[in-house]
């Protein structure tokens, strides 16, 4: 690829470190396991990891911290001292049996684009931070974003939760040299920071299917999350008439079918989805008298996904009646859709456009990302990085070497570009 004019040269950062980078650390010790990438909050992985991505950022510059909620942070001074800081994070801990550039692959590009700074002695009309939570995934302990939810004053109290082997956060906190304490005193006032950007591969389909390295967010995706349960009447496969039976099972298969249709029929950026379900009695000559199942609806605004759990909580309402069979459905998930912040995310698409000659693609992201949780704090924007066939989560994940050498040109532009006074 050609560089544009007035785009940054980058010197010896590059996407290619940045993705061998990740992929020393998708082993021991920085895995809690020895197959399969799983690193959770205040483990010996993460200890370890948090000691290793600390050696990264002070090769490029930084000056390094662990906050009270065990973040990891580099910060690379501006040209005034304790000026306002642009935040460039994303996590480092994962889910299990983890890909290894999931939140890992921003933290990376913040610290390879703050090295390219560096080595050209450049520095800013603010600062430059850049952040590892530690807890986006809550796959330790059963809550997620809880680091990020420190960092921007989201949190009244530190939860009083445990993990898997009966260990409390604030028992792990203490293990891990922290005061439970303190934890809330991670937290930044809106005048130490400029705005929050976060890089992260989709975690999607999309960019691939449209032939492009990045994308630029608009929005967090609302989300809705329901627990429906049927009671219908259990009885004999074999003795009980197929018009007289109160099937829960056969009523949830076709509220599934509807919800799958109500979701088609929107707008792109709709999705809903049925994850879970239970059957009882659960065996193979009895009718099914009771069945509990999951729906999952997200949209890049709240209107949409309104919208639309409202056609499906009608819809189900008709068929349970229809089938003779009672419904309820709870509310047990509500998050609020995202939006980022448009001059930001002008700024960003001028990047996108100035690094790969073409105008920015824009999407909505269906997954939830620190940065929803850092909009509390300041404005953000998030630029998505292609990911092979959209897998993630998953060993397979995978990104190109030439995609996340876009993404970080990208950053270095958007970072030389960004207003230093906070966006409206």
């Amino acid at each position: 690829m050609q560089t544009q004019p007035n785009v940054l040269c980058v010197a010896d950062a590059s996407g290619k470190r940045a993705v061998q980078r990740c992929d020393f650390l998708a082993h021991p010790p920085f895995s809690d396991t020895p197959d399969g990438l799983f690193r959770s909050y205040l483990s010996p992985a993460y200890t370890a990891t948090v000691k290793q991505v600390r050696e990264w950022m002070e090769e490029a510059g930084m000056h390094c911290r662990i906050d009270a909620a065990g973040n990891l942070i580099g910060r690379y001074e501006g040209l005034t001292p304790n000026a306002p800081a642009l935040l460039i994070g994303s996590h480092l801990d994962s889910v299990k049996n983890a890909g290894r550039y999931d939140g890992t692959l921003g933290v990376i590009l913040g610290i390879e684009a703050v090295a390219s700074f560096h080595a050209q002695q450049k520095r800013f009309p603010f600062a430059i931070e850049v952040i590892g939570f530690g807890d986006e995934e809550g796959s330790r302990f059963p809550v997620s974003m809880l680091t990020s939810r420190a960092v921007a004053g989201s949190l009244d109290t530190l939860p009083d939760v445990q993990d898997a082997q009966g260990t409390s956060i604030q028992q792990a906190l203490l293990e891990s040299g922290l005061d439970p304490a303190h934890y809330l005193e991670a937290s930044y006032k809106p005048s130490q920071v400029l705005a929050y950007f976060e890089a992260h591969i989709e975690q999607g389909p999309v960019l691939e299917s449209k032939d492009h390295a990045v994308g630029l967010v608009t929005s967090i995706a609302a989300q809705y999350r329901f627990k429906v349960t049927m009671k219908g009447m259990a009885g004999h496969a074999g003795t009980l008439p197929m018009h007289l039976r109160q099937d829960a099972l056969a009523a949830a298969a076709e509220a599934i079918s509807c919800i799958e249709k109500i979701a088609q029929s929107g707008p792109d950026d709709l999705v809903a989805t049925v994850g879970q379900m239970s059957v009882k009695p659960g065996a193979p000559n009895i009718v099914p008298g009771w069945v509990e199942f999951s729906i999952d609806v997200r949209a890049g605004t709240e209107n949409v996904r309104n919208k639309a759990a409202e056609t499906i909580t009608q819809a189900l309402h008709e068929i349970s009646q229809k089938r003779g069979v009672e419904m309820e459905l709870a509310l047990q998930h509500d998050l609020s859709a995202t939006p980022c912040n448009p001059q930001l995310s002008n700024v960003l698409a001028a990047s996108i456009q100035a690094v790969t000659g073409q105008p920015a693609y824009k999407l909505v992201s269906g997954a939830g990302h620190d940065a929803m949780i850092m909009a509390a704090l300041t404005p953000v924007c998030m630029l998505f990085i292609r990911c092979e066939k959209g897998i993630s989560h998953n060993p397979a994940e995978a990104v190109q070497d030439e995609d996340v050498e876009t993404a970080l040109r990208v950053m270095c532009d958007f970072i030389q570009n960004i207003p230093s006074e906070k966006a409206a």
